[in-house]
């Protein structure tokens, strides 16, 4: 009989491919390892309402969004760690005076704080959404934000991280970081999840490509990267698969006996 394990999925450059496209060989996988008794879920940056539908499609109901700070099990919030709003709003006036924008994020929906720039236009539209953010400066106000998004170039964003202690940046885009609870991360997302399961470090695997994998690839203790993953990714991650782009999923899947 083969013991219950839980698998992470990141999505973008992990699940999805370039084309924000789910390989039909990473679908079948997924349910083969449902069909074999394990526990699916997907780790991202994204906010819940920015993968519904890949959800609906994998039938997953379990997962760790807005990098660790809003996780669900089996379709109920059981963590949240929102972002401290005072600094939020002392960072968005820096920001603003250095024509640097903010896109407030929760678990329902994103607004942006100025009516529109090429910055936020030039990385959203990478995602390939159902929906861009909408102006409405005050979204912040009166409500929990899990995550945000901090748009500049490259090295711009040093002057953020020398003042605002309350948050971590983890660059996405080259013009776009995102903007999280100081010490939050997904491996702290995953692991209220598997407190919760109770299933052991040796059954926990993780997928990953990008920067705000790095905590959840070194914590993890299966841990893969994908082919297409950055150098350092790859460097804390205990296997490296092929690219998503040539069915790294199932061979990663293989190289850890879980197909």
């Amino acid at each position: 009989m083969i013991k219950e394990s839980i698998i992470f999925f990141d999505i973008d450059g992990t699940l999805l491919n370039y084309e924000k496209k789910l390989p039909t060989s990473a679908k079948q996988a997924i349910f083969q390892l449902k069909e074999r008794g394990h526990l699916i879920a997907i780790a991202t940056g994204r906010a819940p309402f920015m993968f519904e539908k890949l959800r609906k499609d994998l039938d997953i109901d379990t997962f760790v969004s807005c990098n660790g700070a809003f996780v669900v099990l089996n379709g109920e919030v059981i963590y949240t760690n929102p972002l401290k709003i005072e600094s939020l709003e002392k960072l968005t006036e820096n920001a603003l005076r250095n024509n640097h924008p903010v896109v407030f994020i929760d678990h329902h929906d994103m607004k942006m704080n100025v009516p529109e720039h090429a910055y936020i236009k030039e990385s959203i539209d990478t995602l390939k959404l159902d929906r861009f953010p909408m102006y409405d400066p005050h979204y912040y106000k009166g409500r929990e934000l899990y995550q945000s998004l901090l748009f500049c170039s490259e090295g711009e964003e040093e002057q953020y991280e020398r003042e605002f202690q309350d948050f971590d940046f983890v660059r996405w885009h080259p013009v776009s970081l995102d903007l999280l609870p100081k010490g939050g991360s997904k491996a702290m997302g995953i692991e209220k999840l598997t407190e919760i399961l109770g299933i052991p470090a040796e059954r926990q695997y993780a997928f990953g490509d990008g920067l705000n994998d790095l905590e959840m690839l070194s914590t993890v203790k299966n841990s893969v990267a994908m082919g297409n993953a950055k150098d350092q990714v790859k460097e804390v991650a205990k296997y490296v698969t092929k690219s998503v782009e040539d069915d790294g999923i199932v061979h990663g899947l293989r190289m850890v006996g879980l197909l």
